[in-house]
């Protein structure tokens, strides 16, 4: 039996690497074609060459301060929301937990829209993401106190309504009190989840909060492993169950929180990649960390391609998009879910 199990995890082990190796070319070729694609034609090969060159020509300022900004920002938080989506899966121990879904996006959401409302991204400019950051915070631990231990699907996505409701609320009110309509707008547009007409300030900014957030949640991947056979054995094989949700919880926050200030709310990608690769890696939470993070970031940039391939005048936002694939899926699994009589 050891041995056919020492196969078993050689097997998958193998298959994840594979796995791995074959999302992260898809990731590099998705950023190569988003970077070639937008409403201007733009001779790739030539604005790259003025990159490199130091040419402050036209083709490479659209290049440098558009297309390559946007492509880094749909692969950042595209893995960031795949890697959190199936940590919270595993801590929940629960198909239908995801950023989204569970308020988690909402709060951080608002988080940003208060920074957004008191001018505090002016003052300080980590001041967006941390704003995400502290809302996914207070969302997450919301969620667990609500939900409680062993909770089920409906449980869950009951918690999530709860959660959501309060900072959606107040994101409504902020909007309504606004003295400025026009920044009322353009908050509205940016909750609506996009990757246009942003800078590689972004990148620099919410980069560094991402890759903390991604390193927390992969230190969990063990510990979600032994959690998956119940608390107490997670107890019993030496996992601290308290330590192991607060890495889920900050690595969450920081991942999620950092994500939605740079592009806003962009939904159902944490639900629907991991239950598209769970089947890959033999169902193990470890295993599919760093898979649900590659494949995130693959919907999004696909996603993103789509906004901008569709003869739509403006684009469509990415959070529409991600919404109307989305949607349906998480539909069709409540139906699974749902006790046969």
């Amino acid at each position: 039996m050891n041995k056919e199990l020492l196969l078993d995890r050689q097997i998958y082990g193998t298959q994840q690497r594979n796995f791995a190796a074959a999302l992260a070319a898809g990731v590099i070729i998705l950023c190569a074609v988003s970077m070639g694609i937008g409403y201007a034609p733009l001779d790739f090969g030539v604005a790259l060459n003025d990159v490199i060159t130091g040419k402050g020509s036209l083709a490479a300022i659209v290049l440098l301060e558009l297309r390559i900004p946007r492509a880094l920002l749909g692969a950042l938080v595209g893995f960031s929301l795949g890697i959190a989506g199936a940590a919270m899966q595993g801590m929940l121990q629960n198909p239908l937990a995801e950023p989204g879904i569970t308020g988690v996006t909402g709060a951080a959401a608002f988080g940003v829209v208060v920074v957004f409302y008191f001018g505090l991204s002016e003052l300080i400019p980590l001041a967006l993401p941390l704003g995400g950051v502290i809302g996914a915070i207070i969302a997450t631990v919301l969620l667990k106190v609500a939900s409680g231990r062993g909770a089920d699907n409906t449980t869950i996505v009951l918690a999530g309504v709860a959660v959501s409701s309060f900072p959606g609320a107040l994101t409504a009110l902020a909007l309504n009190l606004s003295p400025n309509p026009y920044a009322a707008t353009e908050i509205v547009f940016w909750l609506l989840g996009s990757l246009a007409d942003r800078s590689l300030q972004y990148v620099w900014l919410v980069a560094p909060l991402m890759a903390l957030g991604w390193a927390l949640l992969l230190a969990s991947g063990k510990g979600l492993d032994g959690l998956s056979l119940g608390e107490d054995t997670a107890r019993s094989l030496g996992f601290d169950v308290g330590q192991l949700r607060m890495l889920v919880i900050l690595g969450t926050a920081l991942a999620v929180g950092s994500s939605v200030a740079a592009s806003g709310s962009v939904g159902f990608i944490g639900l629907v990649v991991p239950h598209l690769l769970r089947p890959l890696v033999g169902h193990q939470p470890s295993r599919l960390l760093l898979i649900s993070g590659l494949g995130g970031a693959c919907f999004t940039l696909l996603a993103d391609i789509l906004v901008r391939l569709l003869p739509i005048v403006p684009e469509l936002k990415l959070g529409v998009v991600t919404a109307l694939i989305g949607a349906p899926f998480f539909l069709s699994l409540i139906s699974k879910a749902r006790p046969r009589s």
